[in-house]
């Protein structure tokens, strides 16, 4: 499976809606079996509920967790990873793609549509709502399933509208996104991420992870930061603190042993960049979560 998807090469995700439909809907009630959808853009806006579960967000230069489900809104061009698998634990998730102009090129340009507009505006920074907002339009957009066509575009407007008011939301990229789509930079940027997927709680080399996509040091070092804004050493370190706070929410493991799972082989160390990170203490972090850890 690892050595599958590292060979698997990204590209521009085809999106065609159903017969009679001007956007896109899926949902999804089976496990993923393990597998995430790679490093992946697409020209088309996707609204995606996921329904309970935990797991961990890639969109853009953001790497986040979301615990007991996620609402999530992705503009235009957008890379992103799939965001459930068979470890998620949800019930359902339900996806919405649609083109900018789904509804005609001036549709949103109409003084009714303004606060539509900027909410897909702000999308191409990628948006999580939380709070109130997240399950009650989530449910809404499950719904979609059952309406007809019609009542379904009105729904679905009817979603964008409630989402445009309200103010339980964050954006994902603010400092905004300057990753390239161009194809080759996606299957080599692909093989990074995977990499890092698959290797983040062992030491990775500058030299191995450069050797990955035959690159030499200096040359990979320039790379990854003009791509990801980021060095190498702060994604990865990003990447386990991630990690990292998933294990502190779902279980009673010791923040010790979460440490050197995380792939972070001082202590110390792993408590001053989950503090850079997160703004918080790993036991802090923990006590902030107000559901009861079982043991494991």
């Amino acid at each position: 499976m690892e050595e599958k998807a590292l060979k698997t090469k990204p590209s521009l995700e085809q999106i065609s809606p159903a017969f009679g439909s001007s956007f896109l809907i899926r949902q999804y009630s089976d496990a993923c079996n393990g597998e995430k959808a790679d490093w992946h853009f697409h020209p088309e806006l996707e609204l995606i509920y996921v329904n309970g579960g935990s797991g961990r967000r890639h969109i853009g230069q953001h790497l986040g967790y979301f615990n007991d489900g996620d609402l999530i809104l992705i503009g235009s061009d957008l890379p992103h990873y799939g965001f459930t698998d068979r470890l998620t634990g949800n019930k359902l998730e339900t996806v919405v793609q649609m083109r900018e102009d789904f509804l005609g090129e001036r549709f949103f340009d109409i003084p009714e549509m303004a606060p539509v507009k900027r909410l897909l505006e702000l999308a191409k920074k990628g948006i999580s709502f939380h709070g109130e907002i997240k399950d009650r339009v989530g449910a809404k957009i499950e719904e979609l399933l059952t309406l007809d066509q019609y009542d379904r575009l009105l729904g679905l407007l009817n979603v964008l509208k409630e989402l445009a008011n309200s103010e339980e939301y964050t954006v994902l990229n603010a400092q905004g996104v300057a990753l390239a789509i161009d194809s080759k930079d996606n299957d080599r940027m692909n093989k990074v991420y995977q990499f890092i997927r698959d290797h983040f709680q062992e030491h990775i080399s500058l030299d191995e992870i450069a050797d990955e996509v035959s690159m030499t040091v200096p040359a990979f070092c320039r790379y990854f930061k003009k791509i990801s804004k980021k060095t190498f050493t702060h994604f990865v370190n990003e990447f386990r603190v991630v990690h990292a706070s998933k294990l502190l929410a779902e279980s009673s493991k010791s923040i010790t042993d979460i440490s050197f799972e995380s792939g972070f082989s001082n202590f110390s160390h792993f408590n001053k960049q989950f503090k850079l990170y997160t703004g918080k203490t790993p036991s802090a972090y923990r006590n902030s979560f107000k559901r009861v850890i079982s043991p494991d």
